[in-house]
């Protein structure tokens, strides 16, 4: 068993009208919302497919099929910790997470302590290893011209073992 793995994750969706806008496990006030099967948290998507790959479990698309109809709005939170009992089962933990969301709006920057509290606590770690950023496009692509967001999402998770 290797001390540490890393893994990358990135997730987009599309914005319209009509959705929840749900980020970081955080609902957001806002005239559009992600479209997708679930809820469509794309930051926590991400996140879910840094630890799958990490341990080279595939992606999310693998263990949570759109064409599963148990997953039809389901809360993303739900996913992030079924995965993390993937990881877990394999004797890691979290080591830290660093990760980008890209949007031209809202500004996220007010929310991004609720989603670090609420991802810390999944993972069972601190708030403090879960970096999250927001930045734009400026307005340059799809997501700068608010017609979808994106994000990105690196891990390193830790051998239980590791340090005993």
């Amino acid at each position: 068993m290797l001390p540490f793995r890393i893994g990358y994750g990135y997730d987009t969706h599309r914005l319209v009208e009509g959705r929840r806008l749900v980020i970081g496990g955080v609902e957001i006030p806002h005239e559009k919302g992600l479209l997708g099967h679930s809820d469509a948290d794309l930051l926590l998507h991400c996140i879910c497919d840094a630890l799958l790959g990490a341990l080279n479990l595939r992606d999310i698309g693998f263990h949570f099929p759109d064409t599963d109809p148990r997953y039809k709005g389901v809360d993303s939170q739900i996913l992030l910790r079924d995965t993390y009992q993937l990881v877990r089962a394999r004797g890691y933990v979290i080591g830290n997470i660093d990760s980008t969301v890209i949007a031209e709006r809202p500004k996220l920057n007010p929310h991004i302590p609720r989603m670090q509290e609420i991802i810390a606590s999944i993972l069972e770690t601190t708030p403090e290893n879960i970096s999250i950023k927001a930045t734009t496009h400026e307005k340059t692509d799809a997501a700068g011209r608010e017609e979808s967001m994106v994000a990105q999402a690196v891990v390193l998770i830790v051998s239980e073992s590791f340090g005993k």
